[in-house]
């Protein structure tokens, strides 16, 4: 990992020469890999001066503190890689080149997909608006600009990600990649048995079972109902990029990915921390031990015999 990160360019922007960091735990004892790409917040100065939205406005995009929620996850044996630079500026849940020509000075080359419903929404690798559908740019952006931002900030994160899910296949026979997302709570609801429509709490994303084994997702859903929350699976969200990349059950690699609603940990307002923070940490902990305790013993078994 730290060979093909070595030959990646500097980000251009002096802020992100740490573009992220991985944070390992003292005895790798779990399958379990954990990734929270939105959820930076080093806005560097460039990119702050090329918007015409101010800092609170790009933050709408953020998926704030959630690398904090899992912060456990390096203390129960399993690996945490995290982004430092923000979702609207790079959003690593994107193929490598998923760009829209609208926002460029000059022809994109060929190799890039324009056509992907994401870009159609702006919401592509290089996003064009933020979370409101509000536009970032107050001028159109260089494509050498864009190529070098994704060079060195898209394809080490990846590299790394990618690293750290063939250490666990090789060292348990299976990885479990667990993408760590937040979303608003005025998210789509869903009815309840017929009553009255709820917004989730969570909702897990599997890519409908292609990206992971039913048992995790159930297991996880199952853990979440017990303590009293709103669980639903792949809608809104089923999974992008980071899941559908690296979920191949049929390859010992599984991914899903967890939205948690803001309003369960902070003020979505101020993005400042709430009152019920420490508890939905110490719960997302115990997801944590649920899925090494069932992933991991009976995967080493099976490798082993």
């Amino acid at each position: 990992m730290d060979e093909e990160r070595a030959e990646s360019p500097r980000p251009a922007d002096p802020e992100l020469h740490v573009p992220f960091e991985l944070v390992e735990p003292a005895e790798l004892c779990s399958p379990l890999v954990f990734s929270s790409p939105h959820s930076g917040a080093i806005y560097p100065a460039s990119f702050l001066a090329s918007s015409r939205l101010d800092i609170s406005s790009l933050r709408r995009s953020e998926d704030a503190h959630v690398h904090e929620l899992f912060a456990l996850a390096p203390t129960l044996g399993a690996p945490l890689l995290k982004a430092h630079f923000p979702r609207a500026f790079l959003d690593l849940n994107r193929e490598p080149y998923e760009l829209d020509p609208r926002m460029f000075e000059e022809a994109l080359p060929e190799f890039v997909n324009t056509r992907s419903l994401r870009v159609a929404a702006g919401l592509g690798t290089i996003p064009r608006v933020v979370a409101d559908a509000r536009e970032i740019y107050s001028g159109r952006l260089r494509v050498a600009d864009a190529l070098h931002r994704i060079d060195s900030l898209h394809k080490p994160y990846h590299a790394a990600l990618r690293g750290l899910m063939e250490r666990a296949r090789r060292r348990f026979g299976v990885a479990l990649l667990v993408d760590c997302h937040s979303m608003p709570s005025n998210v789509a609801k869903e009815s309840v048995s017929g009553r009255e429509k709820r917004k989730p709490d969570f909702v897990l994303g599997d890519r409908f079972g292609a990206s992971c084994s039913s048992d995790v997702v159930d297991a996880i859903e199952a853990r979440l109902r017990q303590w009293g929350y709103h669980v639903q699976r792949n809608r809104p969200y089923a999974g992008g990029y980071i899941t559908e990349h690296y979920g191949k059950p049929g390859a010992g690699w599984h991914a899903v990915q967890i939205e948690i609603s803001r309003n369960l940990y902070m003020n979505e307002a101020d993005l400042r921390r709430g009152v019920d923070f420490d508890l939905l940490a110490s719960r997302l902990g115990e997801i944590v031990r649920l899925l090494t305790q069932l992933v991991g013993p009976r995967e080493q078994r099976a490798a082993a015999e």
